[in-house]
């Protein structure tokens, strides 16, 4: 019992250490407000790459930004396959005449038994998508996550791997 409630503690603690470990789009939200408001937007196009698109505004810009692409591969997943095995039941019952009767079963499982898919495989399309407001002089005044995909490792968030967020 007690070894039981150590295992637990320990696996919840596990668990929480890598969730705590795990960036959020919040994260990057944060982190690319503290390094690029008042910042020229040129500056974060040289850093990241350009806009797919810009909207004029009467007090300045607003950009989007996309960037960190990638396509992630996620296998099938299969019910776990049965090994092939034999099976011998024995039983004994005495019939209506008072006489004692055995009886075996033989039960032989397929060997070529096929494990079934569950899910089929996918492709997941990966990346960051930023909305970046400037003033009539091109600095930037805000910027966000307006589109954010999982990240491609323990992050929770592509763009606070494509903008080097850690924890």
């Amino acid at each position: 019992m007690r070894i039981q409630r150590a295992f637990a503690a320990g696996l919840m603690l596990a668990s929480a250490l890598v969730l705590a470990a795990c960036t959020t789009t919040e994260d990057a939200n944060n982190a690319a407000r503290s390094r690029w408001v008042g910042q020229p937007v040129e500056q974060f196009f040289a850093a990241y790459g350009p806009p797919v698109g810009d909207y004029p505004l009467s007090s300045g810009k607003i950009y989007t930004w996309r960037g960190g692409d990638k396509t992630r591969y996620i296998p099938p997943t299969y019910t776990n396959p049965e090994p092939a095995s034999t099976v011998v039941r024995t039983q004994t019952r005495t019939d209506g005449s008072g006489q004692t009767v055995t009886q075996t079963r033989v039960i032989t499982r397929d060997p070529f038994w096929q494990p079934q898919m569950i899910s089929p495989p996918q492709y997941q399309q990966l990346f960051c998508e930023l909305q970046i407001n400037t003033d009539k002089a091109g600095v930037i005044t805000a910027i966000r996550a307006s589109n954010d995909t999982d990240g491609d490792g323990l992050s929770l968030s592509r763009c606070a791997e494509v903008l080097g967020v850690t924890k």
